[in-house]
């Protein structure tokens, strides 16, 4: 069976979300990051991702990480990508030409868009204000995203999903990137058919599920 190590609250979230749509049964292993502990390193502390046991499978010490059939893979769109290519149907690529589009969203969202969106994750979705120059970096983080977000804009204006009309694990790898920015609404109001687009993604029963399994984590 596919096992898959890390916390929901993670990057996680897009190899579980992907498995409740292909209805792909899985372990989870619920391995936390180390900085969301006092001490990771304590004796009495959880399974995380400084712990040797983890190391020892993923020695960059990251999550999540998967082991299938003797593979053991640490990279998140590596893994989503891969799983989709191995068991098929229609979130899968069907050709040589949409397995090369898949990546290239894929990537897309991970280069161009992911940092600034973490960014904006972590400083704008604090329960305090934030301080001038949270707010200066925030600012910046946005401006910088609008370039990348008005490609997906123009794809995403003649099509409901970034292969067309069909729900694929592309769509997985960009919302799950996007949602890190989707609490700057005056960023993402600019974008009206990414929002659409969005919400109509996590909609989806595979996503809501993945969601309530995520909100019953300890924060």
């Amino acid at each position: 069976m596919l096992t898959i190590h890390g916390v929901t609250r993670s990057r996680a979230s897009r190899i579980i979300w992907l498995c409740h749509e292909m209805e792909l049964p899985f372990r989870q292993i619920p391995v936390i990051q180390a900085y969301r502990l006092g001490d990771p390193d304590a004796t009495d502390a959880p399974l995380n991702t400084h712990s040797p046991a983890f190391l020892s499978l993923s020695p960059a010490g990251a999550i999540p990480v998967i082991e299938d059939d003797g593979l053991v893979l640490s990279e998140s769109l590596a893994a989503t990508l891969y799983l989709a290519r191995k068991h098929g149907g229609p979130l899968a690529p069907a050709d040589l030409a949409e397995d090369a589009l898949m990546m290239q969203w894929s990537f897309y969202a991970a280069t161009s868009i992911e940092p600034d969106a973490l960014t904006i994750l972590f400083l704008h979705g604090r329960a305090r204000p934030p301080s001038d120059e949270d707010g200066a970096i925030i600012a910046n983080s946005a401006e910088r995203l609008v370039r990348p977000l008005k490609v997906v804009e123009g794809h995403l204006s003649s099509r409901s999903y970034l292969m067309g009309d069909r729900f694929t694990v592309a769509d997985i790898n960009m919302a799950e990137v996007l949602r890190y920015a989707q609490g700057h609404g005056d960023l993402m109001s600019r974008f009206p058919a990414v929002m659409a687009w969005l919400e109509a993604c996590q909609a989806r029963p595979a996503f809501r599920k993945m969601w309530e399994s995520r909100a019953a984590e300890p924060e």
